[in-house]
C-alpha cells in the first residue's frame, strides 16, 4: 500500500499506509490525527484541513483552483507549499508524500 508521512504540529511524525482514491485529508482523518479538523468534509469551503507539502513533492500534485487558492489566502500560516488536504487525490506517483498539518488559524 501507498505510504503517507504526516507531521504534527507538535512535530511528531508517523508513516501511515492509505488507498488509491482517498483524498490526502481522509487518509489523514481516517488514522486519528484530530489536529487536522477538516470540518467541511472536503467541500473545499474551509481551509481546515491546511497542510505544508514536502516541496519535493511539489511538481507531481494538481494545480490550485482559484477556490482553493481563495481560501488559503485567508490563513496567518500559508507557505509555498500550502495546500488544503482535500484538494490531494492519493495516487501511486504520490507515495511516500510527506506533510506538515499547518499550524491552526
Amino acid at each position: 500500500m501507498p505510504k503517507l508521512i504526516v507531521t504534527t504540529r507538535d512535530g511528531a511524525t508517523s508513516e501511515i499506509e492509505t488507498e488509491d482514491g482517498l483524498t490526502v485529508m481522509e487518509a489523514i482523518r481516517d488514522n486519528g490525527f484530530d489536529e487536522l479538523l477538516a470540518l467541511c468534509g472536503g467541500c473545499c469551503s474551509c481551509a481546515t484541513c491546511h497542510v505544508h507539502v514536502d516541496p519535493a513533492f511539489a511538481d507531481r500534485l494538481p494545480h490550485m483552483s482559484e477556490d482553493e487558492d481563495d481560501l488559503l489566502e485567508s490563513s496567518d500560516h500559508r507557505a509555498p507549499t500550502s495546500r488544503l488536504s482535500c484538494q490531494l487525490s492519493f495516487t501511486p506517483d504520490l507515495d511516500g508524500l510527506m506533510v506538515t498539518i499547518a499550524p491552526e488559524d
